[in-house]
C-alpha cells in the first residue's frame, strides 16, 4: 500500500514565497492587511504548491468559520454581477468562502444575515443597504463585524464609498461641455432625492451643483424616478418622450439604465450622439460594447471590494477599533455616445 503524499503546509508556501509563515497566515485569513506585491507572491506560491487552506481546522483554533456574508439589493444588474464576481475572486484568494444573498430591498434579510454572524455561522458581513433608515445597521446594537459599501453615510460601521455627488457633477459638466443644456436625468427627481436612497440623492445633488455653477436652470420635467435596471431605463426614457419636452442629453444613474434608454431612443429614430448625448455610471463591461459605446463614470471594482475585505479583516481582528471610511476614486470614461452634438445644436422635440 503506497504511503499517502503529504500536503504542502503554510511553512512550505512561506519558503517558496520568501516570506514568514505568519505572512502566509495573514494572506490566507485576511485578518491583517498585506501589501499587494506580497499577497501576489504568496498566492503564486500557493498555486504552484497546490496549497489548500484547512478552513475547518482553522475554525476550531480561532473560533472562525472562514465564511463571510455578502448582500446586495438586486443581484440581477450588471453592476451587482461585477461586484459579486470581484468579491468572490478576492475572498477566494484569501482562503475565504462567500455566502451571497439578495436583500431585495427587504431589511428582514439583512437581519437574518446579522443573526447568522452573531451565532458564528459566518465571520462577518459586507452589505450594500439602499437607505440607512431601512438598514439593519441603524436598528441593531452591538453589530457583528460589518462593512458597508455604497453612499450611505453613517459612523457606526466601516464603509467603502465613492463620492457620488462629485461624480454626478462631473457627469453633468461633461455633457454641458459637449454643448448640452437640456439634460434628462434618469434615476430620481428633486422631490424624492432626500426621501429615497442615498446614492440617488447624492448623484442628483451633483447634477444640480453643475447646473448652478453653469447658471443652467434645472428642469423638473426632465427628471424621472426609475427602477435601476435596463427595463427601468427603457420605461423612464419612454416617459420623457411622452412628456413631449425638448432634451439634448441623457444622464442615467447606472449603465443598465442607460442601455434601456439607448434602446428606446433608437426605436424612436433619435440618433446618439448626433441628436442626443447619453451617458451612464459604473463602467460595467457591457458599457464598452453598446452602440454607440457608452460614456460613463467608472471606478476600479477590484479596488472597491479589496478595500471592503481589508476593512472587514481588520474589524474581525479587532472589534473595538475606531470605524473607518475608505473612498475609492472615480473617473470620467468618455466614449462615442457623447461625442456631439455640435455647438448650437437644437434639441430634438420628442417624436
Amino acid at each position: 500500500m503506497p504511503y499517502p503524499i503529504s500536503r504542502p503546509t503554510m511553512r512550505d508556501v512561506a519558503e517558496r514565497a520568501g516570506v514568514s509563515p505568519k505572512t502566509v497566515s495573514n494572506v490566507v485569513t485576511g485578518t491583517v492587511p498585506v501589501s499587494e506585491k506580497t499577497r501576489t507572491r504568496v498566492e503564486a506560491a500557493m498555486v504552484e504548491l497546490d496549497f489548500v487552506p484547512n478552513l475547518s481546522a482553522r475554525g476550531l483554533r480561532n473560533g472562525r468559520t472562514g465564511v463571510i456574508g455578502f448582500a446586495l439589493p438586486d443581484l440581477a444588474t450588471a453592476f451587482s454581477a461585477s461586484i459579486a464576481h470581484s468579491v468572490v475572486e478576492a475572498a477566494h484568494a484569501r482562503g475565504l468562502v462567500v455566502q451571497i444573498e439578495e436583500t431585495a430591498f427587504e431589511p428582514a434579510r439583512e437581519y437574518d444575515l446579522v443573526y447568522r454572524a452573531r451565532t458564528h455561522q459566518i465571520d462577518g458581513l459586507i452589505l450594500n443597504p439602499v437607505r440607512l433608515e431601512d438598514s439593519v445597521v441603524d436598528h441593531v446594537q452591538h453589530l457583528p463585524p460589518v462593512v458597508l459599501i455604497g453612499e450611505v453615510e453613517q459612523h457606526s460601521t466601516d464603509r467603502v464609498f465613492i463620492d457620488s455627488r462629485q461624480a454626478g457633477r462631473t457627469a453633468a459638466q461633461h455633457l454641458m461641455e459637449q454643448g448640452a443644456r437640456r439634460i434628462a436625468v434618469l434615476g430620481g427627481t428633486t422631490t424624492d432625492m432626500f426621501a429615497k436612497q442615498a446614492t440617488l440623492g447624492q448623484r442628483l445633488q451633483g447634477v444640480l451643483d453643475a447646473f448652478s455653477a453653469a447658471q443652467v436652470k434645472a428642469a423638473p420635467e426632465l427628471q424621472v424616478d426609475v427602477r435601476w435596471s435596463i427595463a427601468g431605463g427603457a420605461d423612464a426614457m419612454r416617459e420623457i418622450l411622452a412628456r413631449e419636452v425638448e432634451f439634448d442629453a441623457v444622464f442615467a444613474f447606472t449603465d443598465s439604465i442607460a442601455v434601456g434608454a439607448l434602446h428606446v431612443l433608437h426605436d424612436y429614430g433619435l440618433r446618439v450622439p448626433e441628436d442626443v448625448l447619453v451617458m451612464g455610471f459604473d463602467n460595467v463591461e457591457h458599457a464598452a460594447y453598446t452602440w454607440p459605446p457608452l460614456t460613463t463614470i467608472g471606478f476600479d471594482h477590484k479596488d472597491y471590494v479589496t478595500a471592503a475585505l481589508d476593512l472587514l479583516a481588520s474589524r474581525v481582528a479587532d472589534r473595538n477599533a475606531p470605524t473607518r471610511a475608505v473612498e475609492v476614486a472615480h473617473t470620467l470614461i468618455p466614449r462615442r455616445s457623447t461625442q456631439g452634438p455640435p455647438r448650437g445644436h437644437t434639441p430634438p422635440a420628442s417624436p
